[in-house]
């Protein structure tokens, strides 16, 4: 790997570059939190060669949303439940408004 490669790794959302002591200090959440969205399956996390948990940057930010809506008040399975649907639904108004983009105009009848 080259020094190019590992800066690269730098700007990639994707990149599990957290550990879960430190995803959850950057949070301000506990290890357990973590645990139990990966364990409600919003996130799943990578796993080091030891086996430990890796988190990205993206992966931070649905947490993060996770988190605020149980400090609203909402139980971490609904919570989960939430943002799941938002990203669903995000991903269906993507593809929407591509088809829309993309689809051969037909005429008015008249």
């Amino acid at each position: 790997m080259t020094a190019d490669d590992s800066y690269r790794r730098l700007d990639d959302d994707d990149y599990p570059a957290y550990t879960m002591g430190r995803a959850a200090d950057m949070l301000g959440t506990t290890q357990g939190f973590l645990r139990a969205i990966g364990d409600a399956r919003l996130i799943t996390p990578l796993r080091s060669a030891g086996g430990h948990r890796r988190y990205s940057r993206y992966q931070l930010r649905i947490a993060a949303r996770a988190r605020e809506l149980v400090d609203q008040g909402t139980p971490i399975e609904a919570a989960c439940r939430i943002i799941i649907l938002e990203d669903q639904l995000e991903e269906a108004q993507r593809i929407n408004a591509e088809y829309r983009r993309t689809a051969p105009r037909h005429p008015a009848n008249t």
